[in-house]
């Protein structure tokens, strides 16, 4: 018996060391790991509790700014770029040149950001309700927006020759809100293969992109000095099936044949996110990944997890006051980690504080969706945040920038609209928890799975007038009908007089902006009498004294 405990116990060790054993650990040579009450393990990770402070926010804006927008094309640009016969592809020839002799690299010094004013655009995003606020660090287009110790290609050296992350921070702190910042480089090492290609036909066929070059190449050129493999990461293999375009996303959690990335490159990001960390001392990390950095071939997301929440305690006098987000995480990650959801939602109450990420537009600025009125509406978006806050979550709402450092006038307008909205009904937002059910209507009680890492929000911005959410205060119970009723009678199910999800007496019954509305309880429901005239085009608000 001794010895098979003996056995199982090896067993069990040798387990737990295989565990913490990855493919390409990351050194700490440049950037130690912050020592202290958390590891870069799982199991010690997840002893993280989510701040009190970001239950209560609800709402923040992102800047999803960099310089991909120079083209006004879009999302991916300096990826589409190199895909001949996309769109992207044939706008850069046509404007820009061919990519095997203007990259995107040459892109980036057209980045001036000459109209940029980081004070008055955060004024502007607190005026219409945001809580918090997150600047773009890197994309996956691998250029850092500071003046990065371990990139030198970032917007100090070149482009704006400006820090942009300490614009915003800056601005951020000064007016009181919370400061995040996003980071998507990691994937540059996959993401910008295409740019390793050639045109398979026409005058140009067979000629390579820029995507191999090396410093040697500059000679004589604006970037003498620079190596573009800093910025391209392209001195490694193709990933199996690199020439389908739509393999990445097969491939994101560094699975499917994606070729692994070497040390170096993962030691680099996680140099420069804790370069961030330690500069910047932001109270959000966003990553667009699944889990974590790298993982699970690397340990630079666990590590970069474990000191920032080491670093934020710190700065904090022993409290940890920090958020850091990942995509897919299972319900053990959830625990370690905030859980972000791209443009979508869950159909149900999450016990654990989340979020969602989406935009009015596209990521990066696209002058199609400008030309083709395709931004979301102000509707849309309040529907949006309701449905997402009555289930526990948050929203981070992203505003394309110009290429310039503006927003046009379609996306102020919008804004402005959703502003009016908040104005008035931000008391059902703010500090709110869920109540017993997140709502009730059609969409409420339809089983509405998520894609991937999310992008299902389309089913709820049809939200009509039955479609009904709720949250609340110790005092009040809020009812947000998500669109206003043409009769101008709101009935709610949930309230019925029978109904044992409120079991209370209804005292009153107000519509914020407006005041007292006449109410009687059946067991239909509570019918409530909104006024003739609708105070707006979006949605009414009923407070209900508890």
């Amino acid at each position: 018996m001794k010895t098979k405990l003996i056995f199982a116990s090896l067993f069990l060790s040798m387990a737990g060391l295989s565990a913490q054993t990855y493919q390409v650990p990351v050194s700490e040579q440049d950037e130690p790991m912050m020592k202290g009450k958390f590891e870069p393990t799982w199991s010690s990770l997840e002893n993280y509790q989510v701040p009190e402070w970001f239950r209560n926010v609800k709402f923040g804006i992102w800047a999803h700014w960099g310089p991909q927008c120079v083209e006004g094309s879009g999302d991916w640009m300096a990826r589409s770029m190199y895909m001949e016969g996309t769109r992207e592809y044939e706008y850069h020839v046509k404007h820009y040149g061919h990519p095997s002799e203007v990259g995107f690299k040459d892109i980036i010094p057209l980045w001036k950001a000459e109209n940029w004013d980081p004070d008055k655009l955060v004024v502007f995003y607190k005026k219409i309700g945001a809580q918090y606020f997150f600047a773009l660090g890197n994309h996956h287009d691998n250029m850092d927006l500071w003046d990065s110790k371990y990139q030198p290609w970032n917007s100090v050296n070149m482009g704006p020759k400006k820090d942009i992350l300490a614009g915003w921070e800056k601005a951020a702190r000064k007016y009181g809100l919370y400061f995040g910042v996003s980071l998507h480089a990691d994937h540059a090492w996959s993401w910008y293969e295409p740019s390793q290609r050639h045109d398979t036909k026409g005058p140009k066929k067979g000629i390579p992109y820029d995507g191999k070059l090396t410093k040697a190449d500059g000679k004589g050129k604006w970037w003498e000095g620079y190596d573009p493999q800093d910025l391209y990461a392209q001195n490694h293999p193709l990933s199996e099936n690199s020439w389908d375009n739509g393999m990445i996303h097969r491939q994101w959690a560094w699975g499917n044949g994606v070729c692994v990335p070497s040390q170096e490159y993962c030691t680099n990001f996680y140099n420069r996110t804790l370069d961030v960390i330690n500069r910047y001392n932001p109270d959000f990390l966003y990553f667009d990944v699944t889990v974590a950095p790298f993982y699970p071939v690397s340990d630079a997301g666990l590590k970069i997890a474990a000191h920032f929440y080491n670093h934020n305690m710190a700065t904090h006098k022993g409290k940890l006051e920090a958020v850091m987000f990942g995509k897919i995480l299972d319900e053990n990650q959830r625990k370690a980690l905030v859980w972000d959801v791209e443009r979508g939602a869950p159909n149900k109450i999450i016990d654990q504080p989340w979020q969602s990420c989406s935009c009015i537009g596209g990521w990066h600025y696209n002058t199609s969706i400008y030309e083709k009125n395709e931004y979301k509406s102000a509707a849309y978006v309040a529907k949006l945040l309701v449905d997402i806050v009555s289930k526990n979550g948050n929203l981070l709402l992203s505003v394309p920038l110009r290429a310039d450092g503006t927003f046009d006038e379609k996306e102020e307008k919008i804004l402005n609209e959703f502003g009016a909205w908040m104005n008035i009904n931000k008391e059902a937002i703010y500090d709110t928890r869920p109540w017993v059910v997140f709502g009730e209507g059609p969409i409420a009680e339809e089983d509405i799975p998520l894609n991937a890492q999310g992008f299902n929000e389309g089913s709820y911005s049809q939200a009509g007038a039955k479609e009904i959410r709720f949250t609340q205060t110790p005092k009040y119970l809020y009812a947000t009908v998500l669109a206003w009723p043409a009769d101008g009678k709101v009935n709610i199910k949930s309230l019925a007089a029978d109904s044992k999800l409120y079991e209370g007496k209804i005292r009153k019954v107000e519509l914020l902006g407006y005041g007292k509305v006449d109410f009687i309880r059946t067991a239909e429901g509570l019918s409530v009498t909104l006024p003739a005239q609708p105070l707006n085009q979006i949605a009414p608000v009923l407070r209900i004294t508890k």
